[in-house]
């Protein structure tokens, strides 16, 4: 059931006429892409030694992961709690529950680190509590990278010599994982980064985010900063229009990540020499986000609905020196981790 999904060329309104780029389409797993590492994060756990049989599986998720970790539960039988905050979409928390996992809601964000510590915060508490429990810890598994091994082979296989990468950054696993294999075949492929405006990841401030799924308001320690060739923000109202627009013209989309990177990898292929192969990945598909990227009534009330991104994106030179607000490109890639060691 999971992995072998397919590609789909994706071309105008994103591209002109005869241009265009391939989406991955991994709403195609029964949870989305992130069935992947949490079975692969799971298998080698079991075989190290650190998850013990029926032992408790404990991780903070806005809902991707949730859903691969419950499904790695009930394949191999070990009871799931997973930490959420209350921007998870009920139907998310609603099929967790289906699927025989637990959701501990944290109610107060972090004073610094937004919800996301919050969340990991208690997960610590949970993990102190219970015995034989284990803490896949996405942000800084190592497994979390390696387990994108498999997504990057299935695209050189489907698309052959891949000149440029897209993905969304969260974690940072799919974005280290994927590039490094395909650059073990094409060394000099581009890899662009796509978050979202309020994430600290690249070096902007935190603010409140809309968009969930990528963005971050920590530091992961999956980010591979120095594979990145640039970074792009989107906003929320931007990755709506991607989004329904995605819908309207090929009857595939998704939510929020897919959104951006879909506006990203469209002005990728119109910026690279005719004949670049353009690779885009898409985490999931639309069904978690009707009550929020689909519903006209919440994107209203939050100021998203109707709104036209421009042709391309403004540029800066430096994202510590300027707070973006709108789809913004850089080719400065900063690594805040760094900066603060």
């Amino acid at each position: 059931m999971v992995g072998d999904t397919p590609v789909l060329r994706i071309s105008a309104p994103f591209t002109s006429a005869g241009c265009g780029f391939w989406a991955k389409l991994e709403g195609f797993n029964p949870g989305g892409m992130k069935d992947r590492p949490a079975m692969y994060m799971v298998e080698r756990a079991r075989a190290g030694g650190s998850l013990r049989p029926g032992g408790r599986i404990v991780e903070s998720t806005s809902g991707t992961l949730g859903l691969g970790l419950a499904f790695a539960g009930t394949v191999y039988g070990h009871p799931v709690s997973l930490v959420a905050d209350p921007g998870m979409e009920p139907i998310i928390r609603r099929m967790l529950a289906a699927y025989g996992a637990e959701v501990d809601l944290v109610t107060e964000p972090h004073p610094e680190g937004g919800w996301q510590q919050a969340r990991r915060d208690r997960v610590k508490q949970i993990l102190a509590a219970e015995e034989n429990a284990w803490y896949p810890d996405q942000y800084n598994n190592p497994d979390n990278v390696d387990a994108y091994r498999g997504l990057a082979l299935e695209l050189r296989a489907q698309l052959g010599h891949i000149d440029v990468l897209v993905c969304s950054v969260g974690t940072g696993g799919h974005s280290a994982g994927v590039a490094r294999v395909l650059r073990e075949s094409n060394p000099t492929m581009k890899l662009i980064g796509v978050d979202t405006v309020g994430s600290t990841i690249f070096g902007q401030p935190a603010t409140t985010r809309l968009m969930r799924g990528l963005g971050s308001s920590i530091y992961p320690g999956n980010v591979d900063y120095k594979a990145f060739d640039e970074v792009h923000w989107v906003a929320p109202g931007e990755a709506v229009w991607a989004c329904r627009t995605l819908a309207a013209t090929h009857f595939a989309s998704g939510g929020w990540s897919v959104g951006a990177v879909a506006l990203v990898a469209g002005w990728a292929a119109e910026k690279y020499p005719a004949g670049a192969t353009v690779a885009a990945i898409f985490p999931d598909g639309p069904q978690r986000y009707f009550d929020t990227v689909y519903n006209d009534e919440f994107c209203r009330e939050h100021g998203v609905l109707g709104v036209m991104p421009p042709t391309r994106p403004a540029v800066i030179e430096d994202p510590a020196h300027q707070v973006v607000s709108s789809w913004t490109r850089c080719t400065t890639v900063i690594d805040p981790i760094g900066a603060l060691r």
